[in-house]
């Protein structure tokens, strides 16, 4: 094993050997002369091989195509940097012909030595093979561009102009005169800052490998010049990508090498301090190589994304960060089921996205764009859409259902933690710009948001009556609209204003009278005045928040006329002795109120428990809840309303769910 190791090194130190010799003829004999005397003992020289020519006799040398190395391998590079996986196997053993070993910090150093032999080896056939064959190759037959090739080689003549003239030899004088001064340390404290050139590198490496591999494809004599020296002695049946990732793991190397000298050094050895410091700079360095990672996989994973966006321009943005993506359902507010949607959480901002049928190309299309900044993020107590949640942005403001409980919290930090960042930051630049006193008439202006974001509409299904006339909707003479100021469902006739809203670029939008009153200052005419409100026009919503009891209840019998088979019922805080019955939660008027004072309440019949009736004077109501549970609620709470009971404080009484 000790001898294949040896050969090994020998073989790959050789490779500028091979290279001058091709390059220069004149000086073949005097530089082989002298390989030989260094790796042959027996005197006998290798046949002569062309570097760039095919082996004769028959052999045929595999030429291996340029293969992608994933980004899963660079990733796993971060992770190895302390890990002894990038360790040569080979180790220095006694030399021959003596009877004492060399002390384990000195072999340590000898194996650095020689690695670094066969890196500047490598870095040579990089840089002074490949890059210079394949630029004169582009400047002769201008079969593909220059700045290709010093793209896909990018700083590799800095590092190995460092390598080759700096550090190599400052190893090799320090090693031969080791008697009388064993330390490493001091050199590599002098060019460690150096080594920080590699981050250029690294951050590269992804984007060369794919132009190596689309040039390939598009150029024969890109090809022609890659493959011939693949197939070269030279090469050693590699090709030029796995050379090429040699830089990228070169200082993980280092770093572990000198880790295992230090901790061989004895305690109280000169070069202990220097050698530690020494370590601590190589440290720094492969953070600085494993951030250039960290930054290359971010820069790969954002330009996927912007690929399955269509690569848009008012969305590529290299700062950007990617701090979430996955499905949603929207919640409609015409239609009753759900809609399939999909999101992408930035930095910055919130893209609302709908799968693509024909997935080509683009797999999303951007539907709405919510700047982060001014976004707010909240959970919606909904029965019927549960796992549900809010997004309110200056842009629009959406209706989401996540498939679980777990996934709709995650997604409500996750844009919570975005907002958060956002406002931290534009706080640290207010305080910059205005000084430790603040603007605090700009703040009382924002604490109005009409027309500044957009609203949370109403669903259709929850009025049946427009919310400002309180005139019911139907299908031709009275259809649903939405104010886009509030959100509120209004008629055609109480929203037939315009006015202009921030939050969408100050463009002329429908709006409801109210709204256009509040935005324009306009006085409205007379004939579009509000009326005076009646007596069933208490807002089912403000009864909601502020009541006793309220909740849906069937209305069995004759007595409901065309009003429905179920009804949103009401017990005002504020009006306690009277039940309103609406058609929906938000409508704005109720079809019938009920005076509760003096009725009877019966409850429950054996073919139907659930049921319970108010009776009075020949009037007879019945209801139906959904529950037991519910109908006793009901009743105890229109019995206390019977009886004359009133709440005495904000909370006393309070049934509601």
């Amino acid at each position: 094993m000790e001898g294949e190791s040896k050969e090994k090194l020998a073989s790959v130190s050789s490779l500028v050997t091979v290279f001058e010799n091709s390059r220069t003829p004149g000086a073949a004999s005097r530089v082989c002369k002298l390989e030989i005397e260094h790796h042959c003992p027996g005197g006998r020289a290798p046949p002569p091989a062309e570097p760039w020519k095919e082996p004769n006799h028959g052999e045929t040398l595999q030429r291996s195509e340029p293969r992608m190395v994933s980004r899963r391998y660079l990733s796993s590079l971060k992770n190895k940097l302390s890990s002894g996986a990038w360790r040569k196997s080979c180790q220095p053993g006694t030399h021959a012909g003596l009877g004492t070993q060399e002390p384990e910090e000195k072999r340590i150093v000898q194996e650095l030595l020689e690695t670094e032999k066969a890196y500047v080896a490598r870095l040579h056939l990089l840089d002074q093979v490949f890059f210079q064959e394949l630029l004169r190759e582009a400047r002769a037959s201008k079969a593909f561009p220059e700045d290709v090739v010093r793209l896909i080689f990018s700083n590799i003549s800095s590092i190995y102009q460092f390598h080759a003239q700096f550090f190599l030899p400052e190893l090799q004088r320090r090693l031969d005169d080791w008697t009388a001064t064993p330390r490493i340390g001091d050199v590599i404290q002098k060019l460690a800052p150096f080594l920080k050139m590699y981050s250029e590198y690294v951050k590269n490496f992804e984007r060369a490998a794919e132009l190596l591999a689309s040039w390939t494809d598009k150029s024969a004599p890109f090809q022609e010049v890659i493959t011939r020296i693949q197939s070269s002695e030279a090469s050693g049946s590699l090709t030029l990508q796995h050379h090429m990732l040699e830089p990228v793991q070169r200082i993980p190397r280092y770093e572990l090498l000198l880790k295992e000298y230090v901790q061989k050094l004895p305690a109280q050895a000169p070069d202990r301090a220097d050698a530690q410091k020494a370590l601590d700079m190589i440290f720094l360095a492969a953070q600085h190589s494993n951030a250039a990672i960290t930054e290359m996989e971010r820069l790969q994973d954002l330009w996927d994304v912007y690929q399955r966006l269509g690569l848009e321009d008012d969305i590529v943005d290299p700062s950007n960060t990617l701090l979430r993506e996955g499905p949603v359902l929207k919640i409609s507010f015409r239609r009753s089921d759900p809609m399939e949607r999909y999101l992408f959480l930035f930095n910055n901002m919130l893209l609302y996205c709908i799968p693509k049928v024909i997935q080509v190309g683009a797999q999303f299309q951007v539907r709405t764009r919510i700047d982060v900044a001014g976004m707010k993020v909240r959970e919606l107590t909904d029965a019927e859409f549960p796992h549900s949640f809010l997004v309110s942005g200056k842009q629009r403001t959406l209706e989401l259902q996540a498939r679980s409980q777990e996934e709709m919290i995650s997604w409500i930090q996750a844009c919570q933690a975005a907002i958060d960042q956002i406002e931290k930051r534009n706080e640290t630049f207010k305080a910059a710009v205005q000084g430790p006193e603040g603007d605090t008439q700009e703040q009382e202006l924002q604490s109005e948001e009409l027309g500044l974001r957009a609203p949370q509409w109403v669903r259709d299904k929850m009025v049946t009556m427009c919310m400002r006339c309180r005139e019911p909707f139907n299908a031709l003479t009275r259809r649903r609209h939405h104010c886009r100021a509030c959100g509120y469902v209004v008629c055609a006739k109480c929203s037939d204003y315009r006015a202009e809203l921030k939050y969408d670029g100050n463009r002329p939008n429908r709006v409801c009278f109210h709204c256009y009153t509040f935005l324009t200052g306009n006085v409205l005419p007379e004939d579009k005045e509000d009326k005076k409100r009646g007596i069933l026009e208490k807002g089912s919503t403000t009864g909601s928040q502020q009541s006793i009891m309220c909740g849906f209840l069937q209305l069995v019998g004759d007595k409901w006329g065309k009003s429905g088979p179920r009804g949103w019922c009401v017990i005002p805080r504020d009006d306690p002795l009277v039940l309103y019955v609406y058609a929906a939660p938000q409508d704005m008027r109720a079809h019938t109120s009920v005076p509760l004072l003096g009725y009877q309440v019966t409850s429950g019949t054996q073919a139907d428990p659930r049921v319970f009736q108010l009776q009075q004077s020949g009037q007879l109501y019945t209801f139906k809840a959904e529950t037991e549970l519910l109908r006793d609620r009901w009743v105890k709470a229109m019995e206390r309303a019977a009886s004359g009971w009133s709440p005495r404080g904000p909370s006393d009484g309070d049934l509601s769910d």
